[in-house]
């Protein structure tokens, strides 16, 4: 009889499974946190910041022009710019290099769409280059761009809300503007 007793104890099987349940439990939250830290921390995040975004337009033309600043942790390629859906080809797109010791404030103003001709341009004092490709953008810099002759953009659409659209690698950028009378004087 004594012997009996001495075999039965222990741990019963719902104890058993439990403490085994657990166990598993830990481990797995471990391994996760674990995959977790080190895919954030290899990982540095893209971000693209529309600002002073206008599209003008008249009977002769029409003129996009906007600020891009690259304020993500990775350098970005622009494989395309879309105006209210339809892709710019590089030869109406315009850019300039903001240097990293400029702070621009001033907001982007064209007041004739016919003079963006060439590989170049000097807008406000600055020289425009004609994209030929996809633009690549340093983390931390700024291009303003400007986009000759939208080819959905007419006079008609003046005070219609219309969206603009940067594409890189890895996202969509979008932010919308309304269409402005370009005037000169």
């Amino acid at each position: 009889m004594l012997r009996d007793n001495f075999t039965r104890k222990g741990l019963s099987q719902v104890v058993s499974a439990l403490i085994l349940l657990v166990v598993a439990v830990l481990l797995a939250a471990a391994v996760t946190y674990y995959a977790t830290n080190i895919t954030m921390s290899r990982t540095t995040m893209e971000e693209v910041l529309f600002s002073k975004e206008h599209i003008w337009c008249n009977e002769t033309g029409s003129v996009a022009g906007f600020k891009l600043q690259n304020v993500g942790g990775r350098d970005i390629l622009i494989d395309k710019i879309a105006i209210r859906g339809v892709e710019q080809t590089w030869s109406d797109v315009y850019f300039y290099r903001v240097p990293s010791d400029t702070l621009i404030t001033a907001d982007v103003n064209v007041t004739n769409p016919v003079g963006l001709t060439g590989s170049w341009v000097e807008i406000d004092g600055r020289n425009y280059t004609q994209a030929i490709s996809d633009i690549p953008l340093q983390s931390g810099c700024e291009l303003i761009v400007y986009v000759k002759d939208p080819p959905n953009i007419q006079p008609r659409d003046v005070g219609k809300s219309v969206n603009l659209m940067v594409v890189t690698n890895n996202s969509e950028y979008i932010t919308e503007c309304n269409v402005e009378s370009l005037t000169q004087q």
